[in-house]
């Protein structure tokens, strides 16, 4: 049980890790210099995918740490 919760915590920490580079970020590069006319945008399409893909992909690698933790070696 343990080899196989290390082995979903890997593949998890890297597709969080993929999940999390692959989003764009919500401003542009204008907003670099304070010009920034977003305020609030709403997630849409395979953007809103992606957003809930990388929260899920999260709560399962904290859930495999926590077994992890709880499971004796």
């Amino acid at each position: 049980m343990g080899n196989t919760l290390e082995v979903v915590t890997l593949i998890t920490a890297i597709l969080t890790i993929l999940l999390i580079l692959v989003q764009q970020r919500g401003a542009s590069l204008g907003s670099g210099s304070g010009s920034s006319s977003e305020l609030y945008t709403t997630r849409r399409g395979l953007e809103k995918s992606l957003f809930v893909a990388t929260i899920v992909c999260i709560c399962v690698f904290v859930s495999s740490i926590i077994g992890l933790l709880i499971i004796p070696a």
